[in-house]
């Protein structure tokens, strides 16, 4: 199967996207004030998720990626 590095790279920097979002609203506390935050630890360890998941994605691939194209049967007439 050839690889379609632009697809790759647009579906794996989505998922390391997501990956840090996830990561930073993970820091923020239900009730905790905007000055209790430590804003430059979440960044940093939101960035190393999405570093990190990035090199999972070269080193399993990704299924959205991955997948072969659907073969449509001949149309008939």
């Amino acid at each position: 199967m050839k690889w379609d590095w632009k697809k790759f790279l647009i579906a794996a920097l989505i998922r390391a996207l997501r990956t840090f979002a996830q990561t930073f609203v993970g820091f923020i506390a239900v009730g905790a004030a905007l000055d209790e935050i430590q804003w430059l630890r979440a960044l940093s360890v939101s960035g190393a998720a999405a570093v990190l998941s990035v090199l999972t994605s070269i080193a399993t691939g990704l299924p959205e990626v991955d997948k072969e194209p659907e073969t449509q049967p001949p149309e008939e007439e």
